[in-house]
């Protein structure tokens, strides 16, 4: 059953699934002004993370830098799988005081993932890249092949691969 605050949130927000990720998610910007391909300089969203309904983000990676932002409700974790073979955990939430990163930025190329942590009902947050997201710049992680580069991580890789065996977004989103 969803949580009355989390469904307040899924009325006020004009929510999608992302394709592929499979995270609720909300565009709020795109700038006005774009490269000289054509693509967004900026872009912004909103997202939310939840057990009820699921909303998690599969390990992707990015081809430009991804800013996070906490908005508000429970606390949420990202997982990091970088290129040296070495992974991290960041606690994102609203209580700096106690650990929670309220901003974090992800690198460009970084495999990424996130999920609210147990117990939590919702997690609002916010993403921010410049240049913008298109469809062209992201990538899934394929379970198998993750596992394979980043053994001690396998659990995590299996429980937020949502994508099965998709890679990229249809083509032309986002642009």
């Amino acid at each position: 059953m969803i949580h009355p605050d989390t469904q307040a949130l899924l009325d006020h927000y004009p929510f999608d699934r992302l394709p592929v990720e499979g995270t609720l998610f909300c565009s709020t910007y795109r700038s006005a002004q774009n490269q000289s391909d054509g693509t967004p300089i900026c872009t912004a969203m909103i997202g939310m993370y939840a057990e009820e309904p699921l909303s998690v983000s599969c390990f992707h990676r990015l081809l430009y830098d991804e800013l996070w932002h906490v908005y508000g409700g429970d606390p949420f974790l990202l997982i990091l799988l970088h290129a040296d073979g070495s992974s991290e955990e960041v606690l994102m939430g609203t209580d700096p005081l106690k650990g929670q990163q309220v901003q974090y930025l992800i690198p460009a190329g970084a495999w990424q993932a996130g999920c609210i942590v147990p117990g939590g009902r919702y997690a609002l947050f916010g993403c921010t890249m410049a240049p913008g997201f298109t469809g062209d710049c992201f990538e899934a992680g394929i379970a198998d092949e993750l596992i394979t580069q980043y053994p001690d991580r396998a659990a995590d890789i299996r429980r937020l691969s949502v994508n099965g065996d998709q890679a990229f977004m249809p083509p032309g989103y986002a642009q």
